[in-house]
């Protein structure tokens, strides 16, 4: 080979060099009279991107992926992709309604990071102008002259910086900042930090700083400082004293049974008192016996806009609740708030739409369970008539939920709003602490009950218990309670399952269809606190009241496992914490027992947790044990509820209770007050 051939070929890298027509150089490797060498390693077959590239350009050599090869690895990348973007839209999923959840942000329905970005930057005191300009308001002269705050300093236990802020390396000029998932939403402050230059990284000194002293001090100041929380570090398992949202039920009497708002200046003196209390939100009925009180379908939300109008100039957060239920008697014994009068006429006439006792009384109170499905209300179930109400309400204020201001809807769904029958009410002659009675007795729960039975095999236990007492009866009075009663018999639990499992039809149907209505809204179910007679083994008031929970069976778990299903918070009524030791003796109630049992239930369900105190619940004494239940320091797991609503007798305006009682229980929620110091 002469030197021309030999430039030519070193210049066409695409010449076939065993095809070449002249005979190799007697000094070339191949001639025959040299010596044969080692068989080169074939190269390496290419993978992933660099064989699709090597695919698009062309083979080169025969370990070249084939054109087929590079198509199916370009499939595979393609699913990849796709879950990858699936994987980070969860993410995304659950930060916005985490945000939305425990920090209270007003999100709109279908958020974009700009949503959150701007969300984050205006609670942190920044402007963000509609084209996206974002500036930080001047700060007052007296921050200028207070200078740079020590990095230092113990800031909230919310944030946790894995970088120290002393000095950032080149390749990482932002430190990184974690916000923990048990933020309030006076804490959910965004650290908002601008790029720096990659020069200037030297420690916080005069002169090089990428942070003024200007911007220092308000960012010390946008991070609150916790009583209780000391230093960087601590996660939402290990906070001592985590922030609780807490919401105020607002006084009954604002809106009339015609719907129309009354006192409007009362209502703005009641939340100034909020406000000056810094409670995060506020807790309106919404009562069906107002809005369709007249005819049905015939929705009248006028006084609930110009309520609601006047909770947004108060920048409050909003709970609604769809109160299914009658409210309150007068002197005379009518229902303040009664159920439309619609459906007391229909009432008059087919009885049997009301929950019935033993003795064939009826109580108003709700509507049975028994007509859910049932074409009964003007040619609509009852599941049908709760839907209708629940869209209407979504429907007329869709610019609330748009703008973020409702963050939770609450479903009555039995008696007091409750998740129970109605089985022991005072309006029957119940007092504390009786037994209460079977509500089942309506026409078309004995229908479901004879199906039962007769799928059962045993027709003849299509019928109520005969010895289980009456309203204030005791356990040991009754055969069918009493130890080693009938309750515990072949019927006693059948029938018993079957009354619990109509409960938890009930519950199911119903938040099905709310589920429906508002959707990207989170659902909150309130739970009883049946205390009383928790330490004998019948429980008898909780199996009166729907809950099949004697000391050998499990009754919350499957009521559980359907609010998990719907992805409900449980509101937990905090109740029987004001008794004396000698009523609970008495009663053989054990409030503590049965708070811890439906409490980890919850929590080891995934379902998370709300608080409501009871209306006698207002003394010191009964808030701080409240405030034990609410943070219990003895968890492992450092679990928590997620907000709580306090109830109040009468509204603050009328100074039924003293404001500085009511402010250290706030405090106390919002852990500017210490747990351990206040037991001291």
């Amino acid at each position: 080979m002469n030197d021309d051939q030999s430039l030519r070929q070193d210049l066409d890298p695409q010449s076939d060099h065993s095809s070449d027509y002249l005979p190799p150089h007697p000094h070339h490797p191949s001639h025959p009279l040299q010596p044969q060498q080692q068989p080169q390693p074939q190269p390496r077959r290419p993978r992933g991107f660099a064989a699709t590239a090597a695919g698009s350009v062309g083979p080169t050599s025969p370990s070249t992926p084939t054109t087929n090869k590079g198509k199916r690895e370009r499939e595979r990348e393609k699913e990849r992709t796709k879950l990858r973007e699936r994987l980070r839209r969860s993410i995304t999923s659950r930060m916005l309604a985490g945000l939305r959840q425990y920090g209270n942000f007003p999100l709109p329905a279908r958020a974009d990071m700009n949503d959150v970005l701007a969300a984050l930057a205006r609670e942190a005191g920044w402007v963000v102008e509609a084209d996206g300009t974002t500036y930080r308001q001047s700060p007052p002269p007296s921050q200028i002259a207070m200078g740079m705050r020590s990095v230092e300093s113990p800031v909230s236990s919310g944030v946790r910086a894995t970088k120290s802020l002393e000095c950032h390396p080149p390749h990482n000029p932002s430190s990184v900042v974690r916000i923990d998932e048990s933020l309030s939403p006076a804490s959910l402050d965004s650290v908002v930090i601008a790029e720096r230059d990659t020069t200037k990284n030297e420690k916080f000194s005069s002169g090089g700083s990428p942070i003024n002293s200007v911007e220092a001090d308000q960012l010390m100041q946008d991070l609150p400082i916790r009583p209780g929380n000391h230093g960087i570090g601590t996660t939402a398992f290990s906070t001592p004293n985590p922030y609780v949202p807490l919401y105020v039920t607002l006084a009954t009497g604002f809106i009339n049974n015609y719907c129309q708002l009354v006192d409007p200046e009362g209502l703005r003196q009641e939340l100034t008192h909020m406000q000056s209390l810094s409670v995060d939100g506020v807790v309106v009925d919404c009562w069906w016996g107002i809005v369709e009180g007249w005819s049905p379908q015939k929705y009248v939300w006028s006084g609930y806009r110009g309520l609601f109008n006047i909770l947004r100039e108060f920048k409050f957060k909003l709970q609604v609740v769809m109160a299914f239920h009658e409210y309150g008697r007068s002197e005379s014994g009518e229902a303040l708030i009664p159920l439309p009068q619609w459906i007391l006429e229909i009432g008059k006439e087919n009885q049997d739409i009301f929950f019935t006792d033993r003795e064939g009384r009826r109580n108003t109170e709700c509507l049975s369970w028994g007509i859910d499905k049932e074409r009964v209300l003007h040619g609509r179930t009852g599941v049908e008539v709760y839907f209708d109400f629940m869209r209407s309400f979504r429907t007329e204020f869709d610019d609330l939920f748009a703008e973020g201001l409702i963050s939770a809807v609450e479903i009555g769904l039995g008696s007091s709003g409750e998740l129970k029958y109605p089985s022991f009410s005072g309006r029957m002659g119940w007092r504390y602490p009786g037994v209460g009675e079977f509500q089942c007795y309506d026409r078309y729960l004995q229908q479901s009950l004879r199906r039962a039975a007769k799928l059962r095999g045993h027709s003849f236990w299509a019928r109520g218990p005969d010895n289980a007492g009456e309203y204030n009866s005791r356990p040991h009075e009754t055969g069918f309670f009493c130890e080693r009663g009938d309750y515990d018999s072949y019927y006693g639990r059948f029938f018993l399952h079957w009354y619990a499992q109509s409960l938890i039809d009930h519950a199911d149907n119903v938040l099905s269809l709310a589920s429906l209505a508002f959707d990207e809204t989170k659902i909150i179910v309130k739970v009883p606190a049946v205390y009383w007679w928790y330490k004998t083994s019948s429980h008898a008031a909780e199996l009166t009241s729907g809950y099949y929970n004697p000391t050998n069976q499990d009754g919350y778990s499957p009521v559980f496992e359907v609010l998990k299903k719907h992805s409900v918070t449980v509101k937990f009524v905090c109740s029987g914490l004001h008794v004396s030791s000698q009523d609970n003796d008495e009663a053989l109630a054990d409030p503590e027992g049965l708070s811890w049992q439906v409490l980890n239930l919850a929590w080891d369900q995934g379902l998370l947790v709300a608080g409501e105190n009871a209306l006698s619940c207002f003394d010191r004494d009964g808030c701080m044990r409240i405030v034990e239940m609410v943070k219990p320091r003895n968890d492992p797991d450092h679990r928590h509820f997620s907000c709580f609503v306090y109830q109040q007798p009468a509204p603050l305006v009328q100074g039924a209770i003293c404001f500085s009682e009511l402010d250290f229980f706030i405090k106390c929620m919002h852990g500017e007050i210490a747990g351990d110091l206040v037991s001291c």
